[in-house]
């Protein structure tokens, strides 16, 4: 295989701005060169723990909520834990409260929970108070979970970002992965002597891969997922849509460690706590059309990197204010709305079903990023992004007789209203009802042009998508 149509496949090549307009591309899907399969629950979002003991949020009596995680994906995974989670207690009958250091959640919130994972279908991982909490006080809080949430437990992490341990001043700025280790295994034991069947994921790091890759050799026989975190930097004046569409050196040096981590232990890797720029994200820039385009690209790059999964922030985070890159929208008076970014991951939900397949480009336009792929029914899509300032005009090559196509656009890059799917919007009641174009296809060939910052997902059976 050509390794440079590989890299661009895979989502790695650099994305200098658009040249001219008048640009064209060919591309030629390839079946018989497949990628990675994707896990069907791929799709997730992640909370504060603090998001739980808001009360009626996470609940199946929360209808519209919870269809804003449906129309998402059938199957997912919630990830509960974040900075707050260190500073959490469980008490059953105590009042909620939600608090960046004194998060208190209840039996009541956990019920509702329960009810909320039942209404979607999704799946739980849960991060446990290793920051300021003691074995029992875990124990206790994990009996509750395993009661309310059942065979929907994915696992439990021991603590949230322990390798900032020392620089949140939980530990000693010493503090090391052998130390965590031992904390780690201490709790492991005296979790496992109450639940013997209880499964275990981590180590949840902010950014130290390495943790990754010794806890998979030193826990990988007795654990059920690799976890770590992601954001392109701490929001600051420099993090601009510029920044953003553009690669971020570090993440393929990353997805690589982590791909072999995972490959060497058999135990597949999520991305658990991922967003734009930590912090809240940048106003102007998270909440945009640029962040729909760079989800629907990075959650594509995750795919292409043998990644299980990703865990998309939202709502109220550590700082206790509702988060510039939430997709889902939340005016904390009821009343939720899907963001630019929301529209991004369920661009990604139509297409990303079976495994991916080889994209040949010729030629090669970095501002350009191509997917494919193929379910077992063999029914195909080919997801388009154009991050370049120019359309593109595009011809491709795909087996199948009809496609049809459903186009992610936006009034400009940085607006942070008027983003569509399929010429639809997601409505207050969490409920999408896209009007896909109908492409004309000659043997076996279909054509289009993409609009500048602008993305396309297209499938070869008419009428499959909405």
């Amino acid at each position: 295989m050509n390794r440079r149509n590989f890299l661009l496949t895979a989502g790695v090549l650099a994305l200098p701005k658009a040249r001219a307009a008048g640009q064209s591309v060919r591309l030629t899907v390839r079946p018989d060169l497949p990628l990675q399969t994707i896990s069907p629950d791929f799709m997730g979002l992640g909370y504060e723990i603090a998001s739980v003991a808001r009360p009626g949020l996470l609940s199946g009596s929360n209808t519209a909520y919870a269809q804003f995680v449906r129309t998402l994906g059938a199957r997912g995974v919630i990830r509960i834990g974040g900075n707050t989670a260190d500073f959490a207690k469980y008490s059953p009958s105590a009042a909620p409260v939600s608090s960046p250091f004194g998060t208190v959640v209840n039996q009541a919130v956990l019920n509702d929970l329960g009810s909320f994972l039942k209404a979607t279908g999704w799946r739980l991982i849960w991060a446990l108070d290793l920051g300021k909490g003691t074995e029992a006080e875990a124990i206790d809080e994990a009996r509750a979970i395993i009661a309310i949430v059942g065979d929907k437990l994915l696992g439990f992490e021991i603590g949230n970002e322990p390798d900032l341990f020392g620089r949140a001043k939980h530990r000693q700025p010493e503090y090391a992965y052998e130390d965590w280790l031992a904390e780690y295994r201490r709790y492991k034991a005296a979790l496992r002597a109450q639940f013997p069947r209880i499964p275990f994921a981590g180590p949840d790091v902010a950014g130290k891969t390495d943790w990754v890759t010794r806890f998979a050799a030193d826990e990988g026989k007795d654990c059920v997922l690799l976890t770590h975190h992601y954001y392109r930097e701490g929001q600051n004046p420099a993090s601009t849509i510029e920044k953003l569409l553009a690669p971020d050196p570090k993440l393929q040096p990353q997805l690589d460690e982590l791909s072999r981590a995972s490959t060497t232990s058999g135990i597949p890797y999520r991305i658990c706590e991922v967003n734009s720029f930590s912090g809240g994200g940048r106003p102007g820039v998270s909440d945009t059309m640029a962040a729909a385009l760079w989800a629907l690209d990075y959650m594509f790059t995750l795919a292409a990197g043998g990644c299980a999964g990703v865990n998309m922030e939202t709502g109220v985070n550590h700082r206790d204010f509702i988060s510039s890159y939430s997709p889902i929208g939340d005016d904390e008076h009821g009343r939720y709305s899907a963001k630019p970014e929301y529209y991004g991951m369920l661009a990604f939900s139509l297409a990303a079903t079976g495994r991916m397949l080889t994209v040949e480009m010729n030629p090669g336009l970095p501002e350009m990023k191509a997917y494919a792929t193929q379910t077992r029914q063999g029914s195909l899509a080919v997801t388009l992004i154009n991050k370049g300032s120019a359309p593109i005009d595009i011809e491709c090559h795909a087996p199948g007789r009809h496609a049809s196509a459903v186009r992610l656009t936006g009034p400009t890059i940085d607006s942070k209203t008027g983003v569509t799917l399929g010429g639809a919007e997601v409505d207050a009641a969490g409920v999408w009802k896209p009007r896909p174009e109908v492409l004309r296809v000659r043997n076996g060939e279909f054509s289009l042009t993409l609009p500048a910052f602008s993305a396309a997902i297209v499938s070869n059976y008419r009428g499959r998508i909405g």
